[in-house]
């Protein structure tokens, strides 16, 4: 069971964290929202949750929920920059469908 980050991924957030002058790293979660069920939810780590799973890539630490997991399992966080557009994408295996606008999935 794993979460990844590419290296550009990495990058992005290792130069936010730095920017803010504090966090661990970065949450990646599910919550229930959208017209396909489920969407992604980051936010950058202060403190670790003693419930939290954690798996590192390229020295950046991704905390989940076990929960969570269960949805993210082999997911691949990517920073991509398209034109003037720039965002992370993700790429995840367990996702059967996606809403049209590509914020929300099915697994």
């Amino acid at each position: 069971m794993s979460i990844t980050l590419t290296e550009s991924a990495a990058r992005h957030v290792q130069r936010y964290l730095e920017k803010r002058g504090k966090g661990v790293g970065l949450r990646l979660g599910v919550k229930t929202s959208g017209c396909s069920g489920m969407a992604y939810k980051l936010e950058f780590v202060d403190a670790v949750d003693g419930s939290d799973l954690t798996f590192e890539s390229h020295g950046v630490k991704v905390f989940t929920d076990a929960k969570s997991l269960a949805y993210l399992d082999g997911t691949e966080l990517d920073f991509v920059k398209e034109g003037l557009n720039e965002g992370f994408r993700f790429n995840n295996p367990n996702v059967k469908n996606e809403c049209g606008c590509g914020e929300s999935f099915h697994v």
